[in-house]
């Protein structure tokens, strides 16, 4: 069979890579010179399916107030007079109930665990390098009342047996030994032990090229113009480059999925939500973290990604913009010299923002449509690195008339037409 599979970032790579290798003739198309140049290409580097957990969730609207209000807050809001936007918030905050989060949860959980899994098997049989480390994440609690607050989330930690560590100070600076000289800054930490970690951009780019070992043809520099739709299927891509025509179509195009895919029919509630990342090279090692630190007062992920350290955080409602905020990085600044002061060089920071693709519930969408022969693989959000190997190996599973290793009937467009939507 031959697929053309729209975009070129992690998820529409990991899923040309899954469809290559079960047999298919594989064509992706992206407007960029090369993989990976989105959203992709300088996220927090966390790969933590003990974190996949739904932006939508009991008390999220009263903590947004605050967030709002914070000179580092890790919310930031610009109104428009965009109804697409309004439609979206206004569906984020109907999943803003303890009965949704704890099913929209039960949705990504399992997916996530799925694809760390099938991502440490694919570095087995590949031998992948993308500074990688499988050393778990911390998350780090400035005040007492983070850490006692911690209860809900250890219930659901162990109702998905996730392993789990509860620290006090020292067992956080056991874990991040650089965190000794700050240590009147935290009180203390949740750790889980099971997450890696790993720079996007360099997986994709080497996925890449795996995939092309396998005959995956990469169109890159052409524009999207237009999904042909015949019937109850897709007949072909129009695109700057000329019609793209196969017998299966997957799109993995991020933000950007709703604007192709509007004009044929679908409705999938997709919204960029923009973050902010900060690349630092390290100049003492020792003063730099181990892994992953989430400094969860700031919501701000601080990553050790070989001699780089690489700080991400912020949801930004903003519309496409990418424009760089410098409110923005002085809260990555902030949260990285606050906890790590003696390991990098901000002077020698670059400085960038990627827009997530957010579902209002939190889910990714993965599966078929009303076209016998369109796929989709995006809504991913904040998690698009942590699901992508598990997200292309269903999808090229199921378009191979395979079932799937894991149930992902549940993440399907359709959950939108039910009350969950």
């Amino acid at each position: 069979m031959k697929v053309i599979v729209l975009g070129s970032g992690v998820i529409g790579v990991t899923t040309a890579y899954y469809l290559a290798r079960a047999g298919h003739e594989v064509v992706v198309v992206d407007r960029q010179a090369a993989p990976a140049q989105e959203t992709s290409f300088a996220n927090a580097g966390e790969v933590s399916p003990g974190y996949s957990s739904p932006w939508a969730g009991p008390g999220v609207p009263v903590k947004a107030i605050k967030w709002l209000l914070m000179r580092h807050g890790p919310l930031v809001i610009w109104p428009k007079l965009d109804p697409v936007m309004w439609i979206w918030g206004l569906k984020m905050l109907r999943n803003c109930t303890t009965e949704r989060y704890a099913v929209n949860k039960s949705r990504m959980i399992p997916i996530a665990e799925y694809s760390r899994d099938c991502l440490r098997v694919l570095r087995a049989e590949t031998g992948i390098k993308y500074d990688e480390r499988s050393q778990g994440t911390l998350q780090l609690f400035r005040k007492q009342k983070q850490l006692d607050s911690t209860g809900d989330d250890i219930a659901v930690l162990k109702q998905y047996g996730v392993p789990y560590e509860v620290l006090d100070r020292n067992g956080c600076i056991g874990a991040e030994p650089a965190l000794a000289g700050v240590k009147d800054k935290f009180v203390g930490g949740l750790r889980l032990p099971q997450d890696e970690t790993g720079d996007c951009h360099m997986f994709t780019q080497a996925l890449a090229q795996e995939a092309a070992k396998l005959g995956v043809q990469f169109s890159f520099n052409t524009t999207i113009e237009r999904l042909v739709a015949d019937g109850d299927k897709i007949s072909g891509v129009v695109t700057s480059e000329g019609l793209f025509q196969g017998d299966a179509y997957v799109a993995a195009l991020g933000s950007w999925s709703p604007r192709w895919l509007k004009p044929i029919g679908i409705s999938v509630p997709v919204y960029p939500v923009k973050g902010y990342s900060i690349t630092v090279p390290i100049i003492d090692p020792d003063g730099a973290p181990v892994s992953t630190v989430m400094d969860e007062s700031y919501k701000v992920a601080i990553t050790r990604l070989g001699m780089r350290i690489r700080v991400g955080g912020t949801a930004e409602i903003s519309g496409y913009s990418n424009t760089l905020d410098a409110a923005r990085r002085a809260t990555l600044d902030h949260s990285l010299t606050d906890m790590f002061p003696r390991g990098g060089d901000l002077g020698k920071a670059t400085f960038w923002s990627g827009l997530r693709p957010m579902t209002p519930d939190g889910p990714p969408v993965i599966g078929a449509t009303r076209y016998g022969n369109l796929h989709l693989n995006t809504g991913h959000g904040t998690l698009g690195w942590t699901m992508a190997c598990g997200s292309g190996r269903v999808l090229a599973d199921l378009i191979s008339g395979r079932k799937p290793d894991i149930d992902v009937s549940e993440l399907n467009v359709s959950r939108y037409d039910q009350r969950f939507g």
